[in-house]
């Protein structure tokens, strides 16, 4: 029984969805942002996220089930990250490496850095301020 309850919550985590399955408020609103692109979708959080190429950058979007964009988040390599999340890694995570990075822009417009490292992402401002660690 744990096991089938292990699989469960893991799948709750960012269930891949049939596009039939995502509202049509969603699939609008995403269109209407993102015109000509194709697109896989995931529930997860309640949330609705798109993934896809644009520019030839892999790109995720977030959608509230009503439509309401909330985030997207563009990945980029380590070495474009700004300076200031680097300098931060190297200072408070000696000898670990960057993985991959992100630029994360809110609906309000407010930019976030992501820095992956192995388990745990780390989180900056705009200006290469640490935010926060979260846990992968």
């Amino acid at each position: 029984m744990p096991a089938l309850f292990a699989a469960i919550a893991f799948a709750a985590c960012g269930q891949k969805l049939d596009a039939s399955k995502v509202p049509a408020a969603v699939k609008a609103a995403f269109t209407k942002q993102y015109p000509g692109v194709t697109v896989k979708w995931e529930k997860e959080d309640g949330k609705y996220e798109s993934s896809f190429k644009q520019a030839g950058n892999d790109v995720s979007a977030m959608f509230e089930p009503n439509g309401a964009f909330t985030e997207s988040e563009t990945e980029m390599k380590a070495t474009d990250l700004p300076a200031g999340v680097l300098f931060y890694v190297k200072e408070h995570y000696k000898g670990k490496a960057v993985k991959s990075g992100a630029k994360i822009t809110k609906v309000d417009g407010t930019i976030n850095y992501e820095a992956a490292l192995g388990s745990k992402d780390l989180v900056f401002d705009a200006n290469g301020n640490f935010l926060k660690e979260v846990k992968d």
